[in-house]
Parts: C-alpha cells; sequence; structure tokens
C-alpha cells in the first residue's frame, strides 16, 4: 500500500477537523432571533458575557476619546435616546450615552449592554431629532439584535476554522501552508465576514426605522437623513460595497423605502414628538 493510500486525503482531515472543533462549539450556542425581522442567529457566548465585554471596550474607548461638554448636542442625545430605548426591546438595559468631541468623525457606535457613543460630526449631518433618531435608532437596534455578540460568536467560527486548517496541514510544506492560510483569510473575510457584516448593517436599518417611528419620529426623515450623509462623505474614500462593511448609500435607501409602508403604520398610532432642530453651536 502506497503512503498516499494510508493517509487521509487531505481535504478529508480537513473536513474531519472542523467537525470536531464545531461539534464542540454547537455545545455553547445560545438560540436567539433578532427582533423585528425574526432572523436566526449564531451566538456563542452568553447575553452576560457579550455586556461585560462591551463595558470594558465602552471603558476604553471613555479613556481615549473626549467627551463633548456641548449642552445642546448631550441634551438632543438623552431626549431622543430616552424616546428610543423605551420602545426598543431592551428597555431594561443599563443604557449608557456619550457624544465625543471630534467634528471630523461623521460616526456612532454601539456596543453590548446599552453603550452608545456619539461623534459631535454626526450631529450636524442629523440636523434634528428625526435625523438623530434615524442614527440613534440604528444603533440601538444594533444592540437589541445582540450584533455585538454575533460579530464576536463569528469571529470564533474563523477562528476555528483557521484551527482546523492548521490541523490538517501540520505535515505539509511550509510554503504550501502559507499560500493556503492566505487564502483561506481572504475567502473568510469576503465570502463571510465582511456580508456577514453587511446583513446586520441592513438589519439595524430596519429595526431602527421601527424603534424610530414607535417613538414619534417621521420614519421617512431616515431616508433624508441618509441623502444627507452621501453629501457629508461625497470626496472621501469608501471600498467597493462588496468589501465595505456598510450598505452602499443607493442599497440603503432603496431598502429603506421598501420598508418605509410599514415603519409609518407605527408612526401613525405613536405618541408623535416634537422634530426640533438641532444647533450647531458649540
Amino acid at each position: 500500500m502506497t503512503n498516499r493510500n494510508r493517509k487521509p486525503r487531505f481535504f478529508e482531515k480537513v473536513l474531519f477537523a472542523l467537525f470536531i472543533l464545531l461539534a464542540s462549539a454547537v455545545l455553547f450556542i445560545t438560540c436567539y432571533k433578532a427582533p423585528v425581522t425574526g432572523r436566526s442567529q449564531f451566538i456563542l457566548i452568553s447575553e452576560q458575557e457579550a455586556n461585560q465585554m462591551g463595558t470594558a471596550a465602552f471603558q476604553e474607548v471613555l479613556s481615549k476619546e473626549s467627551v463633548s461638554n456641548n449642552e445642546v448636542y448631550n441634551e438632543a442625545v438623552s431626549r431622543v435616546a430616552g424616546r428610543i430605548t423605551g420602545v426598543s426591546d431592551i428597555p431594561q438595559y443599563n443604557w449608557d450615552y456619550k457624544v465625543f468631541k471630534d467634528d471630523e468623525t461623521i460616526n456612532a457606535f454601539a456596543l453590548p449592554g446599552g453603550k452608545i457613543g456619539v461623534y459631535t460630526g454626526i450631529i450636524p449631518v442629523a440636523e434634528s431629532d428625526a435625523g438623530l433618531a434615524t442614527v440613534l435608532g440604528h444603533e440601538v437596534a444594533h444592540v437589541a439584535a445582540h450584533h455585538g455578540a454575533e460579530r464576536i460568536s463569528t469571529g470564533i467560527l474563523a477562528q476555528l476554522g483557521a484551527v482546523a486548517i492548521g490541523v490538517a496541514l501540520s505535515n505539509r510544506d511550509p510554503l504550501v501552508v502559507d499560500a493556503i492560510m492566505q487564502a483561506y483569510g481572504i475567502g473568510v473575510t469576503v465570502g463571510g465576514i465582511l456580508p456577514f457584516s453587511r446583513v446586520q448593517e441592513s438589519e439595524a436599518d430596519s429595526i431602527g426605522l421601527i424603534y424610530m417611528a414607535k417613538a414619534g419620529y417621521d420614519p421617512s426623515e431616515a431616508i433624508d437623513f441618509w441623502n444627507r450623509m452621501e453629501q457629508a462623505t461625497r470626496g472621501k474614500p469608501k471600498p467597493p460595497e462588496f468589501l465595505a462593511t456598510h450598505p452602499g448609500y443607493g442599497t440603503r435607501v432603496s431598502n429603506l423605502k421598501k420598508w418605509l409602508p410599514e415603519a409609518t403604520k407605527y408612526y401613525e398610532r405613536s405618541d408623535k414628538a416634537q422634530n426640533l432642530m438641532i444647533s450647531s453651536s458649540h
């Protein structure tokens, strides 16, 4: 019998290693369904663990970023966020919102456990409470849908795959191993993690639109906000959509128009909020 016949084939070894590692991982899966969309989720860590990670990460951000003392901005974020979180699927969270002073950063972020950061650069783009509700509805949706825990779990899964391939390649030429591992990394990033992030971003748009409508903000304002975002970021380098973690603006607006009739029903039944303009004074 030849040496080739005595040993399992390469791909059989890869599949076997993956099976063992993934079978172990399945024992720790927590079953979740995203609110509004009902999408089944693959999550390997508990809600408590994810929230602890979110709190720790938020503390790290606070140690590095400058918190804004702009009273107008802070009051607007607290005012709108209070209405959004109140109608969300997780109002019981220990919500914490911070406005970070960085006029060049047109962005906001959400972390597990209800930690929200809003950079001053995005508030003039929001223009009003309804525009800010678009931003905060999206970020609160990320938290409500456990997207942070889901992304961590996806990373764990990718690492398991890398370990499995490493086991299967343990006796092969180092140059071959390096080439395959590089190809695997590219494949996971483009074929798995990034598209999955776009799914989460679109889902946060969908859930956030419902949240802002329930909170009493006209959901049609979300389309105007994203059109302003496109204008504000025009000329800045952006990767092709298939390599981006966020949907392109055209995709985003098209989806929002599709979801708008359903969100409008919630808005019509809501306790309407004042759409106050947010001053850009510092």
